[in-house]
């Protein structure tokens, strides 16, 4: 699986569409499955929400083939080459239209449930859904959100086949996808969760779309920096891309090991597998670059937890940012800098280290750490596996050992990185403000 379910993968396809805020554009969503996405969306993008309806035109005695589309505001698509191949006379076509408009219009009262639909005149469309297999109902949607008066059209799905991709970038201005898998059968099969999106799932989210604008611009409005940020700490600014989903509670600072940094690609898929719990995260640099050089500066653990810490009181110092609580992800030396962390402030939400080096922070620390602390440690680490085990004998908080069958210290082996993923997002989802162990 890629996705836990469409709202976390609107998050993760949000975070590839944010340069497109400044375009002020308009989101249009496929109903049913494509709205949940969507909305995400239009919420990275403080951009308005709407749905775009479609219906296919199909030739008659073959209504699979689609000889055109229309949609809301009389826009209309029709491709005269499969018509002239078709044989269809013009009452033929009005037959189809009729029939198809007369849908489209109870379909997009029922959605809408009397609001206007957004105009797309000079706006840049931003066409989702939670996937494409062949594209057809995807590349209707875009031709008619051009016929609407769209200046700029940006096809955006989670994943899709990469025969349909190729196709459809002719078709559009700009297609933006997180996935295109070599083998592809179906969109469901790469969401755990992919239940079917009812019409009063799709009227609400809309609803809650237009009443709840979210807008930059707006007096007293606190809004976090998501995206890359520059955090100071120490007089130095260390560079982090941060990611707060709505409604989060909960911030995750990741702290890498020696020779890494917030690139790392490990740490980056426990953040997506977080980010689809709606758990927010921060991946930042805990050293410059000049800093990273001297390989002391790599070990030296009060320095790298005095910078988490300072990483820490920064975001709760922001505007938006007092309410959220903090836990810490440690991966190797970085696991001893979070311990060394969450040791001088109970406030800690809570801790995993994978792959960590405990032992670092020493005893004396360990037991000072009140946030619950799971240590996770691949089984063929063996060196690793027993410094953890004589480090949990020190903590006096909640703790738990989880021993990844097989894995070596960098969790390289099939399965095994997504296990700790797993691990790890039940860990702080059970734990969002240090409230004991599950």
């Amino acid at each position: 699986m890629l996705f836990n379910d469409r709202a976390g993968a609107g998050r993760r396809l949000a975070e590839r569409l944010r340069p497109l805020r400044a375009e002020n554009p308009v989101v249009l969503g496929l109903p049913r499955g494509g709205i949940p996405v969507a909305y995400q969306v239009a919420r990275e993008l403080q951009a308005p929400l709407d749905v775009i309806v479609v219906r296919k035109l199909g030739v008659p005695y073959q209504p699979e083939l689609a000889f055109g589309a229309i949609g809301e505001g009389g826009a209309r698509v029709v491709h005269e080459d499969i018509v002239r191949r078709g044989g269809l006379a013009p009452r033929d076509i009005a037959a189809v239209e009729e029939s198809e408009q007369a849908e489209l219009a109870r379909r997009a009262e029922r959605y809408r449930a009397g609001r206007e639909r957004v105009p797309l005149t000079g706006r840049t469309a931003v066409v989702v859904d939670d996937g494409v297999a062949t594209g057809a109902t995807a590349a209707a949607a875009c031709q008619v959100a051009r016929a609407q008066g769209a200046s700029r059209v940006v096809l955006a799905v989670p994943v899709a086949a990469t025969g349909a991709v190729d196709e459809l970038r002719s078709q559009v201005d700009d297609l933006v996808c997180v996935f295109t898998p070599a083998v592809f059968f179906a969109v469901g099969e790469w969401y755990r969760d992919f239940a079917q999106t009812t019409d009063e799932e799709v009227t609400a989210l809309l609803r809650r779309a237009a009443e709840h604008p979210r807008r930059p611009d707006a007096p007293g409005t606190p809004v976090l920096p998501l995206g890359e940020v520059a955090v100071p700490v120490d007089d130095v600014r260390l560079t982090g891309d941060l990611r707060v989903p709505e409604g989060a509670r909960l911030v995750v600072m990741f702290a890498h090991g020696a020779g890494s940094s917030r690139r790392s690609p490990r740490n980056r898929a426990v953040a997506d597998a977080l980010a689809d719990a709606g758990l927010g995260t921060l991946l930042f640099d805990l050293l410059t670059p000049r800093e990273a050089a001297d390989r002391d500066n790599v070990f030296d653990i009060p320095l790298l937890a005095r910078r988490l810490t300072g990483a820490t009181d920064w975001l709760r110092g922001l505007p938006g940012g007092e309410h959220l609580a903090v836990g810490y992800f440690g991966a190797s030396t970085g696991a001893a800098a979070a311990l060394t962390a969450a040791a001088g402030d109970p406030r800690t939400a809570a801790v995993v280290c994978r792959g960590g080096r405990p032992d670092l922070t020493g005893d004396d620390l360990l037991a000072r750490v009140q946030a619950p602390t799971l240590l996770v440690v691949g089984g063929a680490d063996t060196v690793v596996l027993e410094l953890n085990r004589r480090a949990q004998q020190s903590l006096t908080c909640p703790s738990r050992l989880e021993i990844v069958p097989g894995a070596t210290h960098l969790f390289e082996e099939p399965g095994a990185l997504e296990t700790v993923a797993a691990l790890a997002r039940g860990w702080f989802t059970a734990h969002p403000a240090g409230t004991g162990a599950p």
